[in-house]
């Protein structure tokens, strides 16, 4: 009887059993782990910084700060025609 043994990397988890297929899902994992060990990552600190800095900056352009003029706002109540 082969001996199957199972291995957790990060989120993937491997079953070792030496058959073509294992083999092949296994080289992938390994591609798609080196992949993502060679990506540059931003520490959280620097990028709150730089998301504080970008909504200072946009700041005076944001509906949601600025409030809407009554004329543009495309929310505001429909008139009612006085026609009818």
């Amino acid at each position: 009887m082969p001996v199957i043994q199972e291995f957790v990397i990060g989120k993937y988890k491997l079953i070792k059993n030496r058959s073509p297929s294992s083999v092949a899902a296994m080289k992938k994992v390994v591609q798609q782990l080196r992949l993502e060990a060679g990506l540059n990552r931003v520490k959280v600190s620097q990028a709150a910084a730089d998301l504080k800095q970008f909504c200072l900056q946009n700041a005076q352009h944001d509906p949601l700060l600025t409030g809407l003029s009554s004329s543009t706002n495309p929310f505001r109540p429909q008139k009612v025609c006085s026609f009818l």
